[in-house]
This record gives structure tokens, sequence and C-alpha cells, in this order.
């Protein structure tokens, strides 16, 4: 292939990229603030995230909703999960289910913007991919753990922000349990960090 051909299909395989992520974006609706309060409610969130002032056993709710990147606030559900868990297998109650639509909603209540979240920088998302230890249980083009899917074979799953939002949810419980048994440290997102990984994942080379 001649270097110009070669150019001419790169530009096309990026100019591809983007439409497909495009057309997931658009297929995701815009969450309702006034929907994600009942989704809020009915997923017993309410019964631990109370206004401030009030005692609840989570963070109070002003520190929950609050303006925030969409990815950004998927790292805060991955760090939460685990503790929400134990606490409601302590009480016997089952793991709520989330769906995409519903997450979407959740986000509008909660704040959550993607245009809040930074354009992700693939460098910085490489290195939080490795530092994070994702590769201990998932690969990424067939390097790494074996105990979860390739990373990068599961790259429809991984936007728009709520999609990869509710695949969180319903993932990090199992997560939890399997860093547990293989007694490895469970990994946390701060800031930006979701957003850089998971520009990475759907980019990277």
């Amino acid at each position: 292939m001649t270097p110009a051909r070669a150019l001419g299909a790169l530009v096309l395989g990026g100019a591809l990229c983007a439409a497909a992520l495009g057309r997931g974006a658009a297929a995701e609706a815009p969450g309702d603030a006034v929907r994600g309060q009942q989704v809020f409610a009915s997923r017993q969130c309410a019964r631990c995230h109370l206004p401030r002032g009030q005692r609840g056993m989570g963070p109070a709710l002003e520190e929950v909703r609050r303006p925030q990147g969409a990815y950004e606030l998927t790292g805060r559900l991955w760090n939460h999960a685990p503790a929400m868990f134990t606490a409601l297998t302590q009480e016997g109650v089952a793991w709520p289910q989330i769906g995409v639509a519903e997450m979407a909603d959740l986000m509008a209540f909660l704040g959550a913007d993607p245009k809040r979240d930074p354009s992700p920088d693939l460098a910085r998302g490489q290195v939080v991919l490795v530092s994070k230890g994702c590769l201990k249980c998932h690969s990424f083009r067939k390097e790494g753990g074996r105990v979860g899917p390739d990373l990068a074979e599961r790259r429809a799953a991984l936007a728009p922000a709520a999609t990869w939002g509710a695949t969180v949810w319903a993932h990090t419980p199992r997560m939890a349990a399997a860093a547990i048994r293989l007694a490895v440290l469970y990994p946390r997102f701060s800031g930006d960090e979701m957003a850089h990984l998971l520009g990475f994942l759907r980019g990277g080379p």
C-alpha cells in the first residue's frame, strides 16, 4: 500500500470510528431529572443519602447531587459499590438493577453532564488502565488477565456515558467479590480518571 493510500485508510478508519461513537451517543436519549428522582427513590438510594442535617448511612444528598461530569459520576458509583453491596447483603436486600435509560435519568437528577467531562487524554488513560490494576483481571488486545473479558472487544459498552454507567453498576458487585477472592485491591477512581480511561479504551491503539 502506498503512503497516500495508507493515509487515506487511516483517515477513513478514524471517521468511521467517530461516526460509530456519534451514533451511539445519538441512540441514548437525554435523561430526565424528574424521572431520575423517582429512580433514586425506588432503588432505595434515598434511604442512605439524606439531605444535610439528617442522619443517613451514606454521604449527604447534597454531596451526591452536584454539578459533575457523567464519567466522573460513573467513577464515584464504581467506588461506592463495594460498601453499598456489603450493606445490602447484610440487610438481605438484592442489588438494585438500573437500565441504561434509568441511568441517564439518574445522572440528570444527580447533576451529571457529559459536557463537564474533559476531553480524554489517551496517554493518561493508558496510565490509569495500568496503575489501577485493571489488567490483573481483564486483558486489552489479548494482553493481561483472563478473569474478565478483553476490554478492547467490549467497546460498544463503553460509550455513551449512561450505557457505561449501567454496565459499571451491573458489574461492580462481581468485581468487588473477585477482588476479594483474588486478594487484589479494588481500584478507585477520582476526578477525571474515568473519562481518560474510557477515552483510551475507545480510541487506543
